[in-house]
């Protein structure tokens, strides 16, 4: 890290609370004057609260089909239980975490791209301006990936691809660090090899190739955004010990995506 570069790191339920040390990582840079963001998901409680309440799962390219039914459902456990129980989790270990959203206080202006997937902001821009008032106050912004977006009734909550979530704030920082914290050992070709290093053209031949599909996409979108704008970004193994340390140490074991 550079000077008052900014770190955004995207966690997810897949990884966190087995064997990783993503949380104690993010808390032993915070400590040491790190600017960390952590912007997390939540897809596998989705589902098991969904299942909960007779609402069934639906998925386009990796990105959840979300009815008004659906979407009530993930801003509850996303924003709420989720975000909170990060919360909780930080304070455990000694950091002052701040957990929101992208509708607080106009963090991500979300537009529907595609009707048919519903209550889904698809496209938006980010506005980091409370993000830099509470990493100046020397707080530890969690993000929750929902966003407010225009709709025939006027303004309404959306559900946001926490990936896509992510990638849209490290790009509005431009100047930054992104890695996306995963549960595989970062982006595969069609043998099973890992990719070092994979631009837009490699990502339109190995999706020709059928490499990739389904959460790997909206992750691989969202560092190519990031990188137009100026960020590193980085698909690594989260299950992996010290897997973020490694990043900044300049040893990073997984994807570098670059514009």
């Amino acid at each position: 890290m550079n000077g008052m570069e900014t770190l955004i790191v995207k966690i997810g339920g897949s990884t966190l609370g087995q064997h990783d040390t993503a949380l104690d990582d993010i808390v032993a840079l915070h400590r040491a004057g790190v600017r960390v963001v952590v912007v997390h998901g939540g897809g596998a409680e989705i589902t098991r609260w969904l299942d909960v309440h007779e609402v069934p799962s639906r998925f386009v390219d990796g990105l959840r089909v979300t009815d008004a039914a659906a979407r009530d459902v993930v801003v509850a456990v996303l924003a709420g239980l989720i975000n909170k129980q990060l919360v909780a989790q930080f304070a455990q270990r000694g950091a002052r975490a701040f957990g929101l959203c992208g509708a607080d206080a106009g963090l991500l202006q979300a537009r529907i791209g595609n009707p048919a997937l519903g209550y889904v902001g698809t496209e938006g821009e980010a506005d980091t301006t409370t993000l830099r008032l509470l990493l100046d106050a020397g707080l530890l912004p969690l993000v929750a990936p929902i966003g407010i977006a225009g709709t025939e009734h006027g303004l309404e909550l959306v559900n946001i691809n926490g990936d896509s979530m992510a990638g849209e704030i490290a790009a509005a920082f431009g100047r930054c660090l992104l890695v996306f914290l995963t549960d595989v050992p970062g982006v595969l070709d069609k043998s099973g090899a890992a990719v070092t290093t994979l631009d837009a053209a490699e990502r339109e031949r190995l999706r020709m190739e059928g490499a990739l599909s389904g959460g790997m996409l909206p992750k691989i979108d969202a560092c190519l955004r990031a990188a137009r704008n100026g960020a590193r970004a980085w698909i690594v193994d989260g299950r992996a010990p010290r897997a973020l340390a490694e990043v900044l140490e300049g040893r990073p074991r997984g994807t570098l995506v670059v514009a």
